[in-house]
């Protein structure tokens, strides 16, 4: 025998369902609204792309970089595939990073290795 009968019950569970629905619409609101701000960074992001083409141009083919953009994936979360389209083999990350320190303006720093041992303070 159920804990309440079932002509009781049932606004109980219509109430359960209305929960649902409204945590649902909040979600799908949410993720529009963040989707909203991704398009907007994207179309930013197109915008400088095509200002610094241009200036590239202008300057004879010379490639200018003025901003870095770092993008994260999780390796919890993201898929096998995109995991492996965005590795870096030890060439690829040797080569990027000469690339990188190879722009105009940019600097590149040393950094001394990590200390190792117990005597690490």
């Amino acid at each position: 025998m159920p804990a309440l009968p079932l002509d009781e019950a049932g606004k109980y569970v219509a109430g359960a369902y209305v929960v649902f629905l409204v945590l649902i619409v909040v979600y799908v609101a949410i993720m529009a609204a963040k989707l909203q701000r991704i398009e907007r960074e994207l179309r930013e992001l197109g915008r400088l792309r095509r200002a610094a083409q241009a200036r590239g141009g202008a300057a004879g083919g010379a490639r200018l970089m003025s901003e870095l953009l770092a993008l994260g994936v999780s390796h919890k979360t993201a898929p096998l595939d995109l995991r492996e389209r965005l590795s870096l083999t030890e060439g690829r990350a040797a080569s990027a990073l000469r690339e990188l320190t190879s722009a105009p303006g940019s600097t590149r720093r040393r950094r001394s290795p990590p200390a190792t041992g117990p005597s690490c303070t």
